[in-house]
């Protein structure tokens, strides 16, 4: 259920109306506008009375909500979220392009890939410390090593990190990545999502591999009830009966997600095709989708890179991309 306040409201009648909601075992999230002030009721609001709440001089209307993501939802939150990654902002106007590697693999690699997309106009350095991969035989990462590789490509570039996380326990170990990253396979790991809710880091959330947007949004909403509301979606393409692409680029997910959540959305067309020669075409249809941002790979040397060569672009690749994703963000 959300209330939506009048103008006239004074901070006293808001705070009085909070306190009545919560003594009747409601959460309250407030969503501050520059005209308007939402109240999303999060419990049982089967016992309370709409018609005595729109009684109340300082309600403008009320509304139940039938989707079961509360906080992540539109309807709660009217306004783009903004989240800020280290002093970059992403979502309400701000577009971010996250860069790197797949793997951190030695300290050469990601500082001169870092330098590289820094100076094609990247404005977040991605790369794996911790891989998860479908065979126990393929390159894991560096794991603790690649972070503090991570941390040093910062230093010398000043661009904040985004890595992923995969376990609980691995908590402490990301306290200096700027973004925490929470891959496919882990979409639905909720007790990973609890514990990274409770700490106020940016989280990059990826769509699971045959995840509804419905799921995905539930999974949005683990870590937000936690307290944390640095979330960031992102479509990175989901299985289907197609073998020519790696997975299949959900474009219309982004259009969606804009119409039913505030949390920006990034797109992620490098694991979503798997082939370097479908990057571009597929960045530039984010984009024009409404897409906040994207991530890319990019390695300094693809061919002898230690996983995913297939879909990570030479630094020159990456310019050429990035002049073009600029063409498709002038349209709109």
């Amino acid at each position: 259920m959300i209330a939506v306040l009048k103008e006239t409201a004074t901070e006293q009648q808001i705070l009085n109306l909070v306190n009545w909601f919560e003594s009747q075992g409601l959460k309250v999230n407030r969503s501050q506008g520059d005209f308007v002030t939402i109240l999303g009721l999060i419990g049982d609001t089967t016992k309370i009375d709409i018609d005595l709440l729109r009684g109340l001089d300082i309600i403008d209307n009320v509304m139940r909500i039938s989707e079961p993501f509360k906080k992540a939802n539109r309807k709660f939150h009217p306004e783009d979220s903004v989240v800020d990654i280290g002093g970059v902002k992403i979502g309400g106007g701000n577009f971010a392009v996250m860069a790197g590697p797949c793997s951190v693999e030695n300290e050469e690699q990601i500082i001169e890939t870092a330098k590289a997309v820094k100076a094609a106009g990247a404005t977040l350095l991605r790369g794996g410390a911790y891989k998860p991969r479908t065979s126990p035989y393929d390159f894991q990462g560096l794991h603790e090593e690649g972070i503090k590789l991570l941390i040093k490509a910062r230093e010398i570039t000043g661009l904040p990190i985004v890595s992923e996380i995969m376990s609980v326990d691995q908590v402490p170990v990301f306290e200096d990545v700027d973004c925490l990253q929470v891959g496919a396979r882990n979409m639905q790991n909720f007790d990973l999502l609890k514990a990274i809710g409770k700490t106020n880091k940016p989280v990059l959330l990826k769509r699971g591999l045959s995840a509804t947007i419905k799921e995905w949004l539930m999974s949005a909403e683990y870590i937000m009830s936690e307290g944390n509301p640095n979330v960031i979606l992102c479509e990175r393409g989901i299985r289907t009966y197609e073998t020519y692409t790696r997975n299949t680029f959900d474009v219309s997910a982004i259009s969606a997600l804009k119409e039913l959540t505030h949390l920006p959305v990034v797109g992620d067309p490098s694991h979503a095709t798997g082939k370097v020669s479908l990057i571009k075409p597929m960045a530039m249809a984010a984009v024009v989708s409404g897409a906040d941002g994207l991530e890319i790979e990019v390695h300094n040397c693809p061919k002898k890179a230690l996983s995913d060569a297939a879909q990570q672009l030479t630094p020159e690749q990456f310019v050429g991309v990035m002049k073009d994703i600029e063409k498709a963000r002038s349209i709109l």
